[in-house]
């Protein structure tokens, strides 16, 4: 086999061409699939341990060899053909595909930026979370059977510590150190475990707000949601059911009429024409009081979204799984 590279070797530095195919055809000989160096490597596992190191060694030499002869006689050609002295370097290069943001982010960009244009101030928090935070504060106290509604990621070496169920935490941080008025949104990811059915997910992202000021009524609710819808969605109709939440008194559940005007529209709303937008209410004075809050003097309201659900609904987004597979062709949809 030593002979063999041998004369490979020799036969490589005298190998000259000035014909591009007959170069290209020199590269595929050896370094093609079926070529040369890939027959040589395969018989690499016959050879006498004693020789393995010098034949290896012998083996990458003729690789490269191989390598530097092709680059050597391509450039040189080209040269002599006057390629290289007619080509125009300040030429941009091969189109490089631009990315795209994700949906997620566009959806909750364009959230910030509808609440931002009245006043709104975004507040941010920790994920990892703390039992006053995320429920006690909440008027959810340990053994509350509202603590049932979701299923929880507890850090396993101790209990208080867990992973936020929803943004509501950083409100209760934002309010323990702030004092009225407050006017903030709190946009961020929340974890539940939610195994019960093949569209759920254990990560999801929200938006949540808050408002306390003197004298704020549910009437200030309504406008405020009202103006979000129109500039989300566009709609004007909407309507309130009555619903529970233990930080939230009295609580509702927003739905928006959104149509039947397809078939799609039948399929989203189950031929109602309605459809389930976003939680919210008066904040209990409980919760107020919690955080060192006069229930008496000062009143507030709160909502909630699931950025996840809105884009579904915006871009008509069969499955939320699509969401978390990165899968090229699902976000190239989504360039600007």
């Amino acid at each position: 086999m030593k002979k063999e590279l041998l004369n490979h070797l020799d036969y490589i530095r005298k190998f000259n061409s000035h014909e591009i195919e007959k170069i290209e055809n020199f590269k595929i000989k050896y370094l093609g699939r079926k070529g040369i160096i890939n027959d040589l490597f395969s018989k690499f596992k016959d050879v006498p341990a004693e020789e393995k190191r010098e034949i290896g060694l012998k083996i990458n030499e003729l690789k490269n060899s191989v390598q530097n002869k092709y680059d050597d006689l391509i450039n040189k050609t080209e040269s002599n053909q006057g390629i290289v002295s007619n080509e125009d370097i300040s030429r941009p290069g091969f189109p490089i595909s631009s990315g795209s943001l994700h949906p997620i982010t566009i959806i909750k960009n364009k959230v910030i930026d509808i609440f931002s244009q009245v006043g709104f101030d975004l507040s941010d928090g920790p994920e990892v979370e703390d039992d006053w935070h995320n429920f006690t504060a909440l008027n959810i106290p340990k053994n509350h059977p509202a603590r049932d509604m979701q299923d929880t990621f507890f850090i396993q070496t101790n209990p208080d510590i867990l992973l936020r169920t929803h943004t509501s935490s950083v409100q209760v941080r934002y309010m323990e150190n702030n004092a009225p008025p407050i006017n903030i949104i709190s946009p961020g990811r929340v974890y539940r475990n939610e195994a019960i059915s093949a569209r759920s997910h254990c990560l999801f992202h929200q938006v949540e707000g808050i408002v306390v000021d003197e004298n704020i009524s549910f009437a200030d609710l309504k406008q405020m949601i009202l103006y979000f819808i129109k500039a989300m969605f566009g709609k004007s109709k909407l309507r309130f059911r009555p619903s529970f939440f233990p930080f939230t008194e009295p609580s509702a559940e927003v739905d928006i009429y959104w149509g039947l005007e397809s078939e799609t529209d039948y399929r989203l709303t189950k031929g109602t024409g309605w459809l389930e937008i976003m939680g919210c209410g008066m904040v209990d004075p409980k919760v107020l009081e919690n955080c060192n809050i006069d229930p008496e003097k000062y009143s507030g309201y709160a909502f909630g979204l699931g950025i996840e659900r809105i884009a579904m609904l915006i871009y008509e987004i069969p499955d939320i799984r699509l969401f978390f597979e990165n899968d090229v062709r699902f976000l190239e949809q989504f360039k600007s």
